[in-house]
């Protein structure tokens, strides 16, 4: 199953709600979200400087995640950004592939 990155930033409500709810209440409702729509929380970790959090989860694909996102992003509490992670095999895979490109200008 595909892994995603979400991290960001609790703003205005969304930090009087962690204050109220939690670390603890905050990953079970993460848990709970990525459960509804057939996925599973890998890891939930907060942090000091730019972000507040940084969340992977395994989601069965892009339109998954984008609902995630969109839910979250939606609520007006968090500011949020999605990041799509690629196993080591993911890599290899994409670096035996060629594609036919012109760059800008040749």
């Amino acid at each position: 199953m595909p892994k995603y990155l979400y991290h960001g930033t609790y703003v205005g409500d969304g930090v009087k709600g962690l204050i109220k709810d939690g670390g603890s209440g905050r990953v079970a409702a993460v848990r709970e979200a990525a459960e509804s729509i057939g996925g599973s929380l890998e890891s939930f970790y907060f942090s000091f400087g730019k972000d507040d959090f940084h969340v992977i989860v395994d989601l069965p694909d892009n339109v998954s995640a984008a609902a995630m996102a969109l839910t979250v992003a939606g609520s007006g509490r968090v500011s949020l950004d999605t990041t799509v992670l690629l196993t080591p095999e993911e890599v290899d895979a994409a670096v035996r592939k060629h594609p036919d490109y012109t760059p800008p200008g040749s």
